[in-house]
């Protein structure tokens, strides 16, 4: 849809669209009510012709020239309480927003409506390809018997360091959002106890995070060892899972299979929807409601001594009911459950509230 100037105005920017006067005032995206509710969020490119890729919540939106300047923009249509991962796709490669200062690795941006809940202690870092995130010092060379392969394990006392917490999809918490600085400005506010965190890579989600036990097997009997041995503080009796998608998925499987090992989950987003064979199929989420993890739990198993703390995000119309079924079972089960829901999609942006809120919740 075309904008006016006036238009363009009601969202702070003054004078002709293109002109220097406008780009120096330029910082978006900016959101302002729409008239049947939600948000109408600007977007602006400069240069050639673009278009917005979200992470899960929407198709892609191609922007709109002004006149024959270089300015591009588009105004999106979003609903009460989202935030949203999104780059701009132009030339043939993908590009974080210059104009907002939130980045999320070097060419992903985050964007918020203005009711979507705070997320404090995660640092706008800005955007851009140079960007550089804080690593842990520690790393772990981890070849695995089990899974074959050698993977590079970061490890990072936050607080000086205690209860293990296992971020499943490490690298996004590495090079996409910054966990380790977040995890250490919640402890340093009291939000939450010293932990050390373990950064699991993976090589091959769909294999790894299925319900199966080798992973799970290869982090008790390979990985914890080897963390024990950086001589880094590291109480495996109180370990926390945190993951995210497939990764809740698995998380909630060791819960189930690996009791001894998994006692306390933290899982964002699970898919709760799989089954062997589901995700060959043409629409996976279409079949029986919470997939494997529902039906185990409808074994009658005891889980008594396990705290788990669930988060979907509410605009996930077709994960939530596979979502509600097993969060339901697993009350039902005995477990200790805390039920959550993020404004977002399926989305990394999101999930890291709730990682932060969630994992504290676990530790008790």
């Amino acid at each position: 849809m075309r904008l006016t100037e006036d238009a363009f105005a009601a969202y702070g920017l003054p004078g002709e669209p293109g002109s220097e006067a406008f780009w120096a005032a330029a910082g978006t995206p900016v959101s302002v009510p729409a008239e049947d509710g939600g948000w109408a969020t600007l977007f602006l490119w400069r240069g050639s012709p673009a278009s917005i890729a979200f992470e899960s919540w929407s198709e892609p939106v191609a922007l709109g020239r002004w006149g024959d300047t270089d300015c591009w923009y588009a105004e999106v249509r979003m609903p009460a309480r989202l935030r949203v991962t999104y780059q701009f796709l132009a030339d043939g490669a993908a590009f974080a927003d210059p104009f907002n200062p939130l980045g999320a690795g070097g060419d992903r941006s985050v964007a918020a409506t203005p009711d979507a809940s705070a997320q404090p202690y995660w640092p706008a870092l800005g955007a851009g390809a140079d960007q550089v995130l804080p690593l842990p010092r520690t790393r772990v060379r981890w070849t695995s018997a089990r899974l074959g392969g050698r993977r590079t394990v970061r490890v990072h006392p936050a607080g000086g360091g205690g209860p293990v917490v296992l971020l499943l999809d490490g690298d996004d918490w590495l090079y996409l959002h910054p966990a380790m600085t977040a995890f250490d400005a919640a402890v340093a506010a009291g939000e939450m106890p010293p932990v050390t965190l373990v950064f699991l890579p993976t090589r091959d989600r769909e294999t790894e995070f299925g319900c199966r036990p080798g992973l799970w097997e290869a982090v008790r009997d390979e990985l914890l060892p080897l963390v024990a041995e950086t001589g880094l503080p590291a109480e495996p009796d109180r370990l926390v899972v945190a993951g995210q998608s497939l990764g809740g998925l698995s998380a909630m499987y060791a819960a189930l299979d690996f009791p001894d090992l998994v006692s306390r989950v933290a899982c964002q987003s699970p898919s709760f929807w799989w089954a062997p064979g589901a995700a060959d199929l043409a629409d996976p989420l279409a079949g029986p409601l919470g997939g494997a993890v529902a039906a185990r739990l409808r074994e009658r198993v005891d889980l008594s001594g396990l705290r788990v703390a669930f988060d979907v995000g509410e605009h996930e119309t077709r994960m939530l009911p596979h979502c509600a079924l097993v969060e339901t079972l697993a009350a039902q089960a005995g477990a200790t459950v805390r039920v959550s829901r993020s404004p977002s999609a399926h989305d990394r942006a999101s999930w890291r509230h709730a990682l932060l809120r969630d994992v504290a919740w676990a530790l008790g």
